[in-house]
């Protein structure tokens, strides 16, 4: 048989580990130079005329971002179930309530209108999840934020790129994450990005990345230890110069399954968006577990599943959501599956996915 094709594939070369020890000579590893020089290339790079502030994780960037926005105890922020559990996780972390509602089954982002519908006295904002690569509903949920009185955030950790009618993701909430994980588009080993609206903001989540410092030893809030270090921001600075090439490679991939995928639903992707391809996510709508299961045992092509059990649903989030039914994440949850689209398929590999999908897919129609 085969090699086995990955459905994600982390790409560090010898430019990154030059970079790393670069920093590695210098003696100084922890936040320093690097960080900065990355921040504001990230700023440059993806949201211009938004300071961005790193961090050691993703989820850190959110739970960090929605304290520096005033999020806390008492409020409820609208929030998908169906993405990572991190999204919840960051809003229950503050103190405030995560409420989940449920998603539009074109782009898997939340639906405006049960967004709006969600909105209590309580809503302190809305935080919506740029999901495989694809921007949310913006132009409503911006829409809608604005007349309702409350705040916009964004989850872009698998957006990088993205944008909506021109606007990079990124530059419509108060504040936005950017994941830099190993398996996304790209990575600083580990980490996060926090772009944000206003200057303040930014230095709120400086202060709390840093136990509540600017100065040393003057805390000034009751902060954290989240910072980056030179060694993951000397990666992360490397990778910016890369990400564009690899994201048109990611595009060009997409396109190819699309015009020869058959017998499953490949993505939609919405008027006026620009979709990255953090995932190649298609719809399964019978046995998607066995049609994953298959790809492996029969083809070697790997699938991953993103995500099989929803936020409301897992074990330390349901007790946020008794009762709740959403029918349209709970479809999502059964029926998707993410086929490999990184910039390291080869052709040979994209016509074998091709082929692997269409096998399958047509002995269980």
């Amino acid at each position: 048989m085969s090699d086995f094709i990955p459905p994600a594939k982390p790409i560090i070369g010898e430019e990154e580990r030059e970079a790393v020890d670069r920093v590695l000579r210098s003696g100084m590893v922890a936040q320093g130079p690097e960080v900065a020089s990355f921040e504001q290339e990230f700023s440059a790079h993806f949201v211009p005329g938004r300071p961005s502030v790193a961090v050691n994780s993703g989820t850190a960037g959110l739970h960090l971002g929605l304290l520096a926005a005033g999020v806390g105890a008492g409020d409820e922020v609208i929030v998908p179930s169906f993405t990572f559990a991190a999204t919840g996780n960051s809003v229950a972390l503050t103190g405030a309530t995560p409420v989940f509602v449920d998603i539009e089954p074109d782009t898997f982002s939340l639906d405006p209108e049960a967004v709006a519908a969600a909105i209590t006295p309580k809503t302190k904002g809305i935080l919506p999840v740029h999901l495989y690569g694809h921007p949310a509903r913006m132009r409503e949920l911006e829409a809608l934020a604005s007349e309702r009185g409350v705040a916009l955030y964004e989850d872009a950790a698998q957006a990088h790129g993205a944008s909506l009618d021109g606007r990079p993701v990124g530059s419509f909430g108060e504040f936005a994450m950017f994941s830099l994980y190993p398996t996304k588009n790209m990575t600083s080993g580990e980490g996060g990005m926090v772009t944000t609206a206003t200057d303040e903001i930014a230095r709120q989540v400086k202060l709390l990345r840093n136990q509540g410092m600017e100065r040393q030893y003057e805390n000034e809030v009751i902060g954290f230890n989240a910072r980056m270090t030179d060694l993951h921001a000397a990666i992360g600075r490397v990778q910016l110069t890369k990400v564009d090439a690899w994201t048109k490679t990611r595009q060009q991939n997409a396109a190819f399954l699309d015009a020869n995928l058959q017998g499953v639903v490949v993505p939609v992707v919405a008027d006026g968006a620009v979709h990255v391809y953090h995932q190649y996510t298609i719809r399964v709508p019978e046995d998607r577990d066995g049609f994953v299961a298959a790809l492996k045992s029969e083809h070697n092509v790997g699938a991953g599943v993103y995500y099989p059990i929803p936020n409301h649903r897992l074990p330390s989030l349901a007790h946020f959501a008794p009762g709740l039914d959403l029918p349209e994440t709970e479809r999502a949850a059964r029926e998707v599956a993410s086929l490999p689209v990184h910039p390291s398929l080869s052709q040979d590999d994209l016509e074998r996915i091709v082929a692997a999908v269409n096998t399958v897919a047509g002995a269980g129609a």
